[in-house]
């Protein structure tokens, strides 16, 4: 990861489940020192504050259990509008959310930039779920269910919602910790080039290898890395502040290991941090754990950190 300045881009979108309080995450993260530390490891840090999607008009769809489908529309639209318009190679920007709603909006147009560029855009799905519904599967009608189905340009989106300015190949899509998935999404993404390591098999075989190898298909491809983080990555016990809590996932160090695994490859060139609910909180142990392991993303080593008193 070169040295250069990070763009931090709050991203307050609530609308994609039903349980209120995503929309703090991105000033969460700003109150537990994400721009100051950012600076204390040498980053130049230029913080924009928080996008705000237009007022949408509702879009109906057959699946009557779909919500906010209007909002999710008017995201994407301006999120995609943001990267073409600001988003370049003299920075990193950094995503702070929000609902995993987000990735849908500025994914593909990383992938139309790094397409332009003549390279691939890769994608690290760290997330206890493959967020791999369609409109028509979803028994919920939570939208943060579904962005990984819209950025590869699943056909069901088709004339419901713009579809993406540049669809992502399922080959270059790794998935890590996913431990909750639906019938209906298991069967879809069988027939997909995803790369899943459940929690299953980072038991059995721990995460630093497949990790390592998905690293190798990156640099061989000498392509661009976006990693994104939904909070339900990590194990509830060590933050609890996510409202789609699953038991079992990733611990503090496995989780620091990830990130140091990416700085040292060097090739991260963004990020996004999901779904983090300062409602749930317990006097911001998540949003200081996700700073850390940030800090840890952009180059902060073990002996560098400090003992916070409580």
């Amino acid at each position: 990861m070169s040295e250069k300045s990070i763009l931090l881009i709050g991203v307050p979108a609530d609308t994609g489940g039903r349980r209120g309080g995503c929309l703090m995450g991105p000033d969460a993260l700003r109150t537990a020192g994400m721009p100051e530390m950012l600076f204390k490891l040498g980053y130049a840090v230029e913080d924009i504050g928080n996008l705000q999607a237009e007022a949408a008009a509702e879009i109906t769809h057959s699946n009557p259990k779909i919500h906010h489908l209007g909002e999710y529309s008017a995201l994407i639209k301006t999120l995609d509008a943001f990267c073409r318009e600001s988003v370049n190679d003299n920075h990193i920007p950094v995503f702070l959310g929000g609902d995993h709603c987000i990735a849908a909006g500025f994914l593909p147009a990383l992938c139309e930039k790094a397409r332009e560029d003549g390279t691939e855009q890769f994608v690290l799905w760290l997330d206890a779920h493959t967020d791999f519904q369609t409109l028509e599967s979803t028994d919920t009608g939570n939208l943060h269910g579904t962005p990984v189905t819209y950025v590869i340009g699943d056909p069901s989106f088709e004339g419901v919602v713009p579809g993406p300015s540049q669809p992502i190949k399922t080959e270059n899509i790794c998935m890590m910790g996913i431990r909750s998935v639906d019938p209906a999404e298991r069967a879809r993404i069988a027939k997909t080039g995803i790369d899943i390591h459940d929690m299953r098999a980072i038991d059995e075989f721990g995460i630093a290898a497949p990790l390592r190898r998905f690293i190798d298909r990156v640099r061989r491809a000498k392509g661009r890395l976006h990693v994104s983080l939904d909070v339900d990555f990590l194990d509830p016990g060590i933050a609890p502040a996510v409202g789609t809590t699953v038991a079992g996932g990733v611990n503090f160090r496995e989780a620091h290991l990830i990130m140091e695994i990416l700085y040292d490859s060097g090739l991260v060139t963004s990020l996004d941090i999901a779904e983090l609910n300062p409602f749930l909180d317990e006097q911001g142990r998540t949003s200081m754990l996700i700073v850390d392991l940030v800090a840890s993303l952009f180059g902060r080593r073990v002996l560098d950190t400090h003992t916070r008193s409580i």
